[in-house]
């Protein structure tokens, strides 16, 4: 059985930096990604507010138009009551009048 030759303390060191190098690329990528993800998310909570208040003016708008689309309707049960009314005067008119 013979021994496995040690590495020299030289290769070693050049290795250990190699992989240090390696692992600080790999956290500044992942710093990175993070940053990004970071700058989409505030985005997006900035449109989602601004959505929800376009969308409750755009509420508030429909609701003021609703009420006053009420306003100006006609009440047609007094309508049909005082249609009613003069039907039955011009009928009970017509029955004296002969």
């Amino acid at each position: 059985m013979s021994a496995a030759p040690e590495p020299e303390a030289s290769t070693v060191a050049i290795e250990l930096e190699r992989l240090r190098g390696t692992v600080t690329t790999g956290f500044a990528e992942v710093k990175g990604s993070l940053a990004v993800l970071v700058e989409r998310s505030t985005r997006n909570e900035q449109d989602l507010v601004r959505l929800r208040d376009d969308t409750q003016k755009a509420l508030d708008a429909l609701g003021a138009e609703v009420e006053a689309l009420k306003a100006r309707r006609w009440p047609l049960g007094v309508v049909g009551a005082l249609t009613g009314v003069a039907g039955a005067a011009t009928g009970i008119a017509a029955l004296f009048i002969r």
